[in-house]
């Protein structure tokens, strides 16, 4: 493999590439989303092998929560693309006649994409279609924590694609910074808040537009009223898939006291079926990413009262899907986003005041809410600040390519996924096209009793 070279030089040759105007023609882009899709097809087992080292990853948990997520929003964007591309034609004051007003959807150009290592073939070929689909070329840097995945990430990129056109670049904490003092049209950004912050910082010296996807505590609400198996079971399931380690993962579990423990004792039982008595053993069950992120999460739960779970291995990078009973807003696991199999039960008294504790804090990427009420449901989506959720279930909302993600506040800024990552990564373009002739002589001087009264019909 010959060396990468230097950041600066791979910018400007994919700054000369995208003056070509290449990327404008829409066939150009169809054919290169056509190509990932062989691509990733080619390199599927390959893919599965290398998250099944990075973390454990169970190979049908990878098949649709990477491979096949990227495949739908490939071929949802091989099938709207050139209707999403279509000039929109708008309303024209009639003060502009005989113009026709139109918006364009217009590439930014050189896009600069940082991934995340829980879901490093998802994360970063997602935003890569949108980016590729409006038109742009772009940067890629995978994550340096999943080192297996992201290789292969980085190899299909480098397969599929001409290198002054899309370019993966490996490395660590250094070669994000380097990348990051590059000027860049567009940055696209996922992973931490804190880390977020300190992109949107560079992003912001240079007047570069950019979107966060971000996290923080997503919770899990149980209406009174709800099934109390069928929310312990999805929540249960959402909570540890991907051994926890999602950035919409459920963080804590927030259920009527009366129903707290019936949901408690639910939740065990659906644990030990889904993972069996030892979930160490399991087939399905992931292992945490790093030594760094196992000693975060075995920390907290030494210092939280575990009411069922809290085994660890640090050799094997394992720690059991673990439930801490009656959390409060003020204990440790309760202060950061936990990004592990490790869930707090709270106890509330009454919805809307813990909606408004929830409302109070940091605005949540997501939000779950299980109730037979229309009326309640209703109100949290209009009330409650959240990116996104799900109304009786966890997770799927980041499944279908048409819904749009993406986080509020410290838990992201913009959207993408189907066309919102399409208009992410492509701006509006308004224009106004006049012919040339009639020329309305009306907005030309020396003014007249007669044009003051017919421009103030026109203009109101």
């Amino acid at each position: 493999i010959e060396p990468m070279p230097p950041i600066a030089e791979i910018l400007a040759r994919q700054d000369a590439f995208f003056r070509t105007g290449k990327t404008l023609d829409i066939s150009f882009r169809l054919r290169q989303l056509a190509n990932l899709k062989a691509c990733l097809a080619r390199r599927k087992q390959e893919l599965l092998a290398a998250l099944a080292g990075d973390m454990h990853k169970p190979s049908y948990e990878a098949c649709y929560s990477e491979i096949g997520l990227v495949q739908n929003e490939i071929g949802c964007a091989l099938r709207m693309l050139r209707s999403w591309a279509r000039p929109r034609r708008i309303q024209t004051p009639r003060a502009l006649f005989p113009g026709r007003s139109k918006v364009y959807r217009c590439p930014y150009g050189v896009c600069l994409i940082f991934s995340a290592w829980n879901y490093p073939v998802q994360l970063t070929l997602s935003p890569l279609v949108g980016a590729v689909a409006a038109g742009n070329c772009a940067v890629v840097k995978p994550s340096e924590r999943s080192t297996r995945s992201s290789a292969v990430v980085a190899a299909l990129i480098r397969e599929c694609f001409d290198e002054r056109y899309v370019a993966a670049v490996e490395g660590e904490v250094d070669t994000a910074k380097e990348l990051l003092k590059q000027n860049f049209n567009y940055v696209f950004f996922t992973g931490s808040t804190a880390v977020g912050s300190e992109v949107l910082k560079a992003a912001a010296r240079l007047l570069v537009p950019s979107t966060l996807q971000l996290g923080g505590k997503c919770p899990c609400v149980v209406d009174r009223g709800a099934d109390i198996n069928i929310a312990a079971k999805r929540t249960v399931w959402g909570k540890f898939f991907n051994a926890g380690q999602s950035c919409v993962s459920p963080d804590y579990a927030a259920v009527p006291r009366e129903d707290k423990d019936a949901f408690v004792k639910a939740a065990i039982r659906c644990i030990e079926r889904l993972f069996g008595a030892d979930p160490q053993k399991s087939p399905d069950y992931s292992r945490i990413i790093d030594r760094k992120h196992f000693d975060r999460l075995k920390h907290l739960c030494d210092t939280a009262a575990v009411a069922y779970g809290g085994r660890t291995d640090a050799d094997d990078l394992y720690i059991a899907p673990t439930i801490i009973d009656n959390a409060g807003w003020d204990d440790p696991v309760m202060q950061e986003e936990i990004f592990g199999p490790v869930m707090p039960v709270l106890a509330y008294d009454d919805l809307w005041t813990l909606m408004a504790e929830i409302a109070a804090g940091p605005s949540p990427l997501s939000l779950y809410f299980f109730s037979k009420s229309k009326k309640r449901r209703r109100r949290v989506i209009n009330e409650v600040p959240f990116g996104c959720g799900c109304m009786n279930d966890t997770l799927m909302h980041i499944v279908g390519p048409h819904l749009p993600f993406g986080g509020i506040g410290a838990s992201g800024i913009g959207r993408y996924h189907g066309k919102a990552s399409f208009d992410t990564f492509s701006y509006e373009k308004g224009i106004l096209d006049t012919p040339l002739f009639p020329d309305i002589v009306l907005r030309y001087p020396p003014s007249s009793a007669l044009k003051r009264w017919i421009g103030t019909k026109m203009f109101g």
